[in-house]
Order: C-alpha cells, then structure tokens, then sequence
C-alpha cells in the first residue's frame, strides 16, 4: 500500500481509503447495508492490505455505520494507527431545526455524538458533509479551530462544496490563524470529472488534499452492468433506470480492453486511473465482500 501527504499536513494516508457507508443495517443505505459479522473481514482485509484511511459519516446507516466503525477498531486495537474520518451536516432528527446543517450549534452535537458512536476521544479528520447555503463560512471556521484547540479533532476539512467556497474557508484561516482545510472530498472517476474544471487546480493551490468518493461510480465502471432497454441489467443496487449517457456506456468496453491487455480488472484499472491523478490525495472504495 501507497501512502501519500494529506493537503498541506504531515498526516499521511494510503492511497485508497475504506469507505464504510454500506456498514450497518439502518436508514436509508439499509438497503445494502452489512450487519457487523459480515462488515467485519471487509475492514480485517482492509488492514492486513496496509490501508490506513477510513471513512464514515454520522448520516450512513442512521449512525450504525459509525457504531460498527467504532466497534471494529476497538475489537482489533488499531485506533492509534487508524487515520478515522467522519462527517456532520445531515440531520438526525427532523423535527428539530437545529439538528443539522453546519452550523455551530449542530457542529459541536454532531461530533459529541459520533465520538460516543465511535468509541473515540477524538477524529481524526472532521469532515463537512454538504453545503448547507446557509450557515456563514465564518462560523464554520472558528467552530472548527475551536474544536481543534480541544482536542476533539486533528484536521479539518470539506465535502461536495463549491469550489469558491473551500478556497474562502481556506483564506479565511490563512488570514486569522484558524486551523485549516487540509482535505476536501468530492466525486470522481472516469465519467465523472467535473471537478477538472476548478477544484483540482484549487485544491493544489491551497494546500487542500482531494480525496474522490465514488472513483467507481457507484460500481458502474466494474463491468457488472449492461444496457438492457431503458435500464440497467446486472447484479447490483444500480439495476434499474438508467442514468448513464451513451459516452458513459462507449467507455466501458474501451476500459474492458485496457484491463485485458493489462491483466487486471476494470475496477482495477478506473481506481489506478483515479488514485494517480494530479491533485488526488485517496480514492475512497466500498467493498460488499471479500
């Protein structure tokens, strides 16, 4: 396993980090949820492979993803080795106004509660989840500095913001001496790269380390599916509708190609392709199984 300096930090990463979004049984990614005995030997291989890097959010599984997590790195005693992320801005409770968002209210419970979750002191690396278009920048950053300064997180950092926005909240910590951004995640692979436009060069700029979420798009670039009709044929929770376009599908038997002239498979090949990008900190993978 490669591992490689997250932004501007001296916290290092392997290059593909776990994502756990599919770890436990509740919420809205129930669906293909993994109770814990079988989440178990998915994080076990992740370790033995050199991996590092884990991701969840307190939004995944209604918060059993976190519980699983957290239960899994204390079972093998690996939580000082373990670079532990999560993420906050989804709510958990409806009927309460302030029980999402980033605000800083929201901020301070959210992590409060994925470190009971998580059977941890501290995170790692504290994640905005989304782009509230509300709470200002400002309040953003100072609640992060603060919660740095306690001890409860290590780094700080951004998810599927505009790329004006990271760069604000990174400027504004340039300026006042506020803990920074050091990572900011956002979704990539080969038919999705829109993030080329602005946010690689950015993130470069400014020190933000870019980690891709859905390098695989979501499995589409396994090979696993085919066009049938007006949807999608295959073994998979993207049967169904199809939302690919037609460049989408073209790419897939020249992707077919380069794995077999290479010897590898397609998810081989779009992961590399993803990881070795300029910019590219880690590409965050899911696994259903070993």
């Amino acid at each position: 396993m490669h591992y490689y300096l997250l932004g501007r930090s001296g916290l290092r990463v392997s290059r593909l980090a776990l994502g756990t979004m599919n770890f436990g049984t509740g919420g809205f990614h129930a669906a293909y949820g993994k109770t814990e005995d079988e989440a178990r030997p998915i994080f076990r291989r992740y370790l033995e492979a050199g991996g590092n890097f884990v991701d969840t959010a307190d939004f995944y599984t209604a918060g059993e993803s976190e519980t699983v997590l957290g239960n899994l790195i204390a079972e093998a005693k690996v939580r000082d080795r373990v670079v532990l992320t999560t993420k906050f801005t989804n709510s958990v409770d409806p009927g309460d106004p302030n029980a999402g968002g980033n605000g800083r209210k929201h901020m301070i419970r959210a992590l409060e509660a994925s470190l009971r979750r998580l059977r941890t002191d501290h995170v790692d690396l504290f994640l905005l989840h989304t782009w509230d278009r509300i709470t200002p920048v400002e309040e953003v950053m100072r609640t992060f500095d603060d919660l740095t300064r306690a001890g409860k997180i290590r780094y700080a950092g951004l998810s599927d913001v505009p790329s004006w926005y990271a760069a604000r909240a990174q400027t504004l910590a340039e300026a006042h001496s506020l803990a920074p951004v050091v990572s900011l995640q956002l979704p990539y692979s080969l038919v999705d790269r829109a993030i080329e436009r602005e946010h690689v060069a950015m993130g470069q700029t400014l020190g933000l380390g870019l980690t891709a979420w859905s390098p695989l798009a979501g499995g589409f670039l396994t090979g696993k599916y085919r066009q049938a009709g007006p949807g999608v044929a295959g073994e998979g929770r993207l049967s169904g509708a199809d939302s690919w376009t037609e460049r989408d599908w073209r790419l897939l038997p020249v992707l077919e190609d380069v794995a077999g002239e290479l010897g590898v498979t397609m998810a081989q090949v779009a992961l590399n392709w993803v990881a070795t990008q300029p910019g590219i900190a880690a590409a965050i993978v899911g696994a259903s199984g070993v």
